[in-house]
């Protein structure tokens, strides 16, 4: 990566995605999306932040295209950014393993000063429990879709005592108000989801789309499923990939989705719903091979950035 950096024109380390600008005062926020990273929230005794690192590994695998960002993305047949689109990265909030309210009440914060300068918020994780104080941020604000991609469908009550970790994330946002409808995508394999939960999600009203339905018959139920028009936001956890692309995660496990049906997927949803805001989480430096887990989420975010922007113009 540092030869391509280096013949791209890029400078060494990461101070920014992608090079862009930095926002250190979300109070003076002037742009259309705002990229935060949070490396943890709501740890479980038994795992810790296991995510540590995340977001600067994120920005590290894009390091190498900072001084590219007006080039050709062939992933959107354009550049990231069209014509008169801002978007900005306000770097890391402190995270502290023993400050778990902290923890959550600074991503609330944060992406609650975003949506008040009327921007879209992109939050990188840190672990699977990150999304719920973002989640929480977008009530009265009025009704949203959750599509949540990812390998496990988070609907356990409480895990070693936490209902606020990584496992109940869908649950949680179950109970929120301003959460009227949720698609989960990409469920496959043997996960911590007991029958009682699935019998709960399906209770409340959740369409699960399993990946070996993806498999078989791409993502267009799920894409049917969202309200024209709506308001969506995306939850992506990192292991909706197959461990073959995506090794940089806790729970390796096969079948998983291809970085086309992903795009995809979020593309076909742009096209007929807004997206309001975007989480990635549970990229496990600590677990990747050759940085080819981070890369792929670098790749994965650049074009979300990219398809939020175009909505933006």
């Amino acid at each position: 990566m540092a030869s391509l950096a280096a013949m791209y024109g890029a400078g060494a380390g990461a101070q920014s995605f992608l090079g862009l600008p930095l926002c250190r005062d979300l109070a003076r926020l002037e742009a259309d999306i705002a990229l935060i990273g949070a490396a943890g929230c709501t740890p479980y005794a038994s795992v810790g932040f296991y995510c540590a690192g995340g977001p600067a590994a994120v920005r590290e695998a894009g390091a190498a295209y900072g001084a590219a960002l007006g080039h050709m993305n062939f992933d959107l047949g354009g550049p990231v950014l069209p014509e008169g689109v801002t978007a900005v990265d306000a770097g890391d909030l402190p995270q502290d393993a023993g400050d778990a309210a902290g923890n959550r009440a600074r991503i609330f914060g944060a992406v609650s000063q975003i949506l008040d300068k009327d921007a879209v918020p992109v939050l990188i994780g840190g672990d699977d429990s990150v999304p719920i104080p973002m989640l929480e941020a977008f009530g009265a604000r009025g009704r949203f879709v959750v599509l949540q991609i990812d390998a496990h469908i988070d609907w356990r009550d409480a895990v070693d005592g936490e209902t606020l970790g990584l496992s109940s994330t869908m649950r949680r946002a179950s109970e929120m108000a301003h959460i009227g409808q949720i698609i989960q995508v990409g469920q496959r394999g043997i996960g911590s989801a007991r029958g009682q939960d699935v019998a709960d999600a399906l209770a409340w009203g959740v369409e699960f789309v399993a990946a070996g339905e993806v498999a078989r018959a791409g993502v267009w139920r799920a894409v049917d499923l969202i309200p024209a028009g709506a308001a969506v936001i995306i939850c992506l956890d990192l292991d909706a990939f197959d461990p073959g692309i995506m090794p940089a995660v806790i729970g390796r496990t096969a079948g998983g989705l291809g970085y086309w049906q992903v795009l995809e997927l979020i593309g076909a949803v742009a096209e007929k719903a807004r997206i309001a805001g975007f989480g990635m989480a549970e990229l496990m430096p600590s677990r990747d091979i050759d940085g080819q887990g981070a890369l792929l989420a670098a790749q994965m975010l650049a074009a979300v950035v990219g398809v939020i922007a175009r909505q933006r113009v």
